[in-house]
């Protein structure tokens, strides 16, 4: 096959391209200068051309790494049918097939080679790859690399000893997302000669954006019906295998042409229903998070996730599978936090504990036979050292083959695999695994499942949060996702004035006050009625038990009064400025957004709170204190309440209505003067009810 330096002509020749898209050019002429690289690219922005095109300009062979067998499949049939020789060399072919691959490498029938990660830890493999030449080492879907990425593959972490058994050959890493953090891992596991970076804009402009609060799951099939009827073709989302047959069952009883993915079938069952989807006799595939990468099909119209995922990475990446081709796409995520207990029990399963490990070494150590050996699958495992969470005992084992302890085999005719301990001679005590590592990617772990929720609930712009979460700095609007397209975006502004800045800034500073700093993450210790009550000056027993009087912002803010600052915290909610840490008790705390808020660093817009209708006057009979909501108050107002309307034969509410009462327990007129400057309360029922309103709240306090 002749070959040519200049790109263009094989662009044209190989891809029937004219022109690179945003980003691509520059990437290939990188890579053909010779330099390491690092590349992050969108999905559907074209990475896998940027080592595809420069395989076919190079002497030798290029290998890419990739992490599943479908994606292989799929890249390695689009280059055939394009006349380019590519081949993969995974676990689906024997022994023999394996080493007539690399035989006809050696003798340069190749350009292009996909080899799955785990193929690197054979030794008979890497002798066999040392005759041949390799002109370029792409590593795809490369955040794998990390274990602070969203889909850390533990077969990854041997890929920069690989690059030095071979020579060390030109590398360059792609991914589709990629925190900064990330990024620093990718290029020291690696290690990347002077590399290159290039991050293009995260930007999907044709993506709409919709996250949907649902709390029942008839709700969530409405909202699939609609999603699916309006937009035809598209992907729908799932955590679970059992969740994919529900929705997959569900979507066949309405008539639509359907496909369900997931990680329970067989290598056989996958791709027949994979390509059942690229081919287009389907036209909707629910999966897990899996299906999709590398799939090649332009048209898919929506993404819909029914539950929400582990990190904004994945969802992310997930969503952009929505609208290769460039046209109009739509991505809804039905997000309830119960939920998020999925999203837990995997965040568990992939981060196992220090004794979870050892308990499971010491199971492989008590029954290994004369070669040090076991067989038994993942659930003998789990029985057999006593483990909870089947998950655990796959990550357990990708621990102690990182840390050299055992490696895992292949069994013939078999799917599961075997375990060899190669250094048999120590104990359980004797591990030396790094703790505190552990722990930190755990916590990692967990703060991006808390960042995910943090943008469910917040109220600003979808695109821009993801694209600052990226790195990407004064990221404008989307101007077509939920938070931009309703009422919200129209009233919403910024602040009209040097004071409505500082009162934000001011409320900001007293939820910093309130909240403790782990590392970059903000955690909460109080509610947003607490919070309040500190602001307002409150000099309630709640507030001295904890000494949230001697805060420096304690009654910073007394003069807006509590029903101001209660609808303002409500649009700082709205914007993305705070958030609340939903758990045993709701905890409200700073977003990174509103950090940046209160240190002035970055702008903002609210819905705007009308200025309150009660406020302190200086007649003695009419001053009203601010005082914290109290539930017990509230409690004993409802109670009266209800008494009078049963009496009367009315329903309660036209006694008062409950923002009356949050009123009363707030405010607590002492007299019928301060009672009557009380929103809902006119001189009618103030004649009929009020007195022994006060009568109560006098007799509590």
């Amino acid at each position: 096959m002749a070959l040519t330096s200049d790109p263009l002509p094989a662009l044209k020749k190989y891809f029937g391209f004219d022109g690179f898209l945003d980003s691509q050019e520059e990437v290939v002429d990188q890579i053909l200068s010779g330099q390491d690289g690092l590349v992050v690219m969108p999905t559907g922005g074209g990475k896998s051309l940027c080592y595809q095109l420069p395989a076919m300009c190079l002497e030798g062979v290029t290998l890419v790494i990739s992490p599943l067998i479908a994606l292989m499949k799929d890249q390695v049939d689009a280059l055939q049918e394009k006349g380019i020789p590519a081949t993969m060399i995974n676990s689906t072919l024997n022994g023999s097939e394996q080493w007539q691959r690399i035989a006809a490498m050696k003798s340069g029938d190749y350009k292009l080679v996909y080899i799955a990660p785990e193929r690197f830890r054979s030794d008979s493999f890497m002798d066999a790859m040392k005759d041949v030449k390799v002109s370029l080492f792409a590593v795809d879907e490369a955040h794998c690399l990390s274990q602070w990425g969203h889909d850390f593959r533990p077969e990854y972490m041997r890929l920069g000893l690989a690059l030095e058994k071979l020579g060390k050959p030109q590398a360059v890493a792609l991914t589709a997302t990629a925190t900064p953090v990330v990024r620093r891992d990718i290029l020291k596991v690696l290690a990347l000669r002077e590399p290159f970076e290039t991050v293009s804009g995260f930007s999907r402009p044709n993506l709409s954006l919709v996250i949907n609060e649902v709390d029942k799951h008839k709700v969530k099939h409405e909202r699939l019906k609609k999603v699916v009827e309006k937009w035809k073709t598209g992907i729908v989302y799932c955590s679970t295998r059992k969740r994919v047959e529900e929705v997959g069952e569900l979507l066949h009883s309405w008539g639509i042409k359907s496909i369900a993915y997931h990680g329970g079938m067989t290598p056989d069952e996958r791709e027949k229903t994979q390509n059942s989807f690229i081919s287009k006799e389907a036209d909707v595939a629910v999966a897990t998070n899996a299906f999709g990468m590398g799939i090649d099909r332009s048209d898919v119209r929506f993404v819909l996730h029914y539950e929400i995922p582990g990190s904004i990475e994945a969802y992310y990446q997930e969503a952009g599978r929505a609208g290769r081709d460039g046209e109009a796409a739509y991505c809804e995520l039905l997000f309830n936090y119960a939920d998020t207990r999925t999203q837990e029990f995997f965040i568990e399963g992939a981060n196992p504990s220090y004794k979870t490990i050892c308990d499971i070494y010491q199971f492989i150590q008590n029954e290994a036979d004369a070669n040090f050996e076991i067989q038994k699958t993942i659930d003998d495992i789990k029985d057999g050292a006593a483990v909870k969470n089947g998950m655990a005992v796959g990550s357990a084992l990708g621990v102690l083959v990182k840390q050299g302890y055992i490696e895992r085999f292949d069994l013939a005719g078999k799917r599961t695999k075997g375990t060899r301990l190669l250094k048999p001679n120590i104990l359980t005590g004797q591990l030396q695994i790094n703790q505190q590592t552990m722990e930190e990617k755990e916590r990692r772990d967990r703060d991006k499942l808390d960042t995910m929720v943090q943008l469910c609930y917040g109220r600003q712009c979808r695109q821009q949060a993801i694209l600052e979460y990226f790195g990407e700095a004064n990221a404008e609007t989307c101007g077509t996702c939920d938070v931009c397209m309703n009422s919200f975006g129209g009233d919403a502004r910024e602040p009209a004035s040097d004071e409505e800045t500082l009162i934000v800034r001011k409320a900001l500073s007293g939820v910093a006050r309130m909240s403790r700093k782990r590392g970059k993450q903000w955690e909460g210790i109080f509610g947003r009625g607490r919070i309040v009550q500190m602001l307002m000056g409150s000099k309630s027993q709640e507030i001295k038990r904890v000494r949230l009087d001697t805060l420096s912002t304690h009654g910073i803010l007394k003069s807006c009064g509590t029903a101001y600052l209660n609808e303002l915290f409500r649009s700082m909610h709205d914007a993305g400025l705070v958030f609340t840490q939903r758990g045993e008790f709701p905890l409200l705390t700073l977003t990174p957004r509103g950090e940046q808020v209160m240190l002035g660093e970055a702008s903002f817009r609210l819905v705007w709170p009308e200025v309150q209708s009660v406020s302190p006057v200086k007649d003695s009979d009419m001053v009203i204190e601010e005082f914290g909501f109290d539930g017990r108050l509230y409690d004993l107002l409802k109670d009266l309440r209800q008494k009078l309307a049963q009496a009367e034969g009315v329903p309660v509410y036209q006694i008062f209505p409950n923002k009356t009462l949050e009123y009363f327990t707030r405010l607590r007129p002492s007299s019928i003067k301060a009672g009557m400057r009380i929103k809902g309360v006119g001189e009618v029922k103030a004649e009929k009810y009020l007195q022994v309103f006060i009568d109560e709240i006098n007799a509590f306090t």
